[in-house]
């Protein structure tokens, strides 16, 4: 008769506790979003397989750069806010303050980087109408857009709540719930740049 496999445990060694990071609600939104984001996707790679030819030809005109330099500005800022959360977690606010800004900083720079490829875009005269390429890249990439600048919105509140000392190791909730949606938005990007900027 075989018995179940127990790791031993001294009395002093606190139990490994598993919980949900941030607001259970949290969770549903972001599956929520990565479901649409996802039929988006869907509906991108199918538009491009029935004219594969238009859909590189007007990819390649894309700013690849940019998009690169926004992919290490949304990766940097996730890395940002990880600390904040660490930092957090040990009862040091005002660095967690200090983290956040600094993920501010990197989204900010996203919106720049991003608000001027859109200029640019609209002073050579492409619209949602120009194409069906150009439809799907308006649409996904200012959806994503929007998803940002809300993300700034809260990572906003969640630097004046670091700053005023409101977060520590037992007040966590508020700051991996923004913690969470911030990440989702860094997700997204990194399906999303590859699939309309790269991929041909």
């Amino acid at each position: 008769m075989t018995r179940p496999l127990t790791l031993p445990r001294s009395d002093d060694q606190p139990a490994c506790e598993l919980r949900l990071a941030g607001d259970l609600a949290i969770w549903f939104f972001i599956l929520a979003e990565l479901l649409v984001f996802g039929l988006f996707f869907a509906a991108y790679a199918f538009a491009r397989s029935a004219d594969v030819e238009a859909f590189t030809l007007q990819q390649a005109a894309l700013d690849r750069d940019a998009g690169a330099i926004n992919t290490v500005l949304l990766l940097t800022s996730s890395y940002f806010v990880v600390r904040a959360v660490q930092a957090a977690a040990t009862d040091h606010s005002a660095i967690a303050a200090r983290w956040l800004l600094a993920a501010i900083g990197c989204g900010t720079g996203f919106v720049a980087v991003k608000s001027a490829e859109y200029a640019s875009a609209y002073a050579a005269g492409i619209s949602l109408s120009s194409s069906t390429f150009h439809m799907f890249y308006l649409s996904l990439t200012f959806f994503h857009f929007m998803h940002v600048l809300l993300g700034l919105v809260i990572l906003v509140a969640l630097w004046n709540n670091a700053r005023a000392g409101r977060y520590n190791r037992r007040e966590l909730h508020g700051m991996e719930t923004g913690a969470a949606y911030w990440h989702m938005v860094d997700l997204v990007w990194l399906v999303l740049f590859p699939l309309v900027y790269v991929m041909r």
